[in-house]
């Protein structure tokens, strides 16, 4: 499964500037669906990701728990 990293979303998101909400949202659900992976190092790309959207003013309430669940990690 090839998943966007952070360096992808902000191509994304500057390549996309007439249709940012939909990118925006199609990435979301992608992130969504990563931070329910088992795969720790997929979550922190996900939780990356979702810090770079929440610095765009964007709400990331709905990751808290997948936020602590990563910084509790020991890798």
């Amino acid at each position: 499964m090839f998943e966007k990293t952070l360096t992808d979303l902000i191509q994304g998101l500057r390549a996309n500037k007439r249709n940012e909400t939909e990118y925006i949202q199609q990435s979301l659900s992608e992130i969504q669906r990563e931070v329910q992976q088992s795969d720790m190092s997929q979550k922190s790309v996900a939780i990356d990701k979702l810090g770079y959207l929440h610095m765009l003013g964007y709400d990331m309430n709905w990751a808290s728990f997948n936020v602590v669940e990563v910084m509790a990690s020991p890798r």
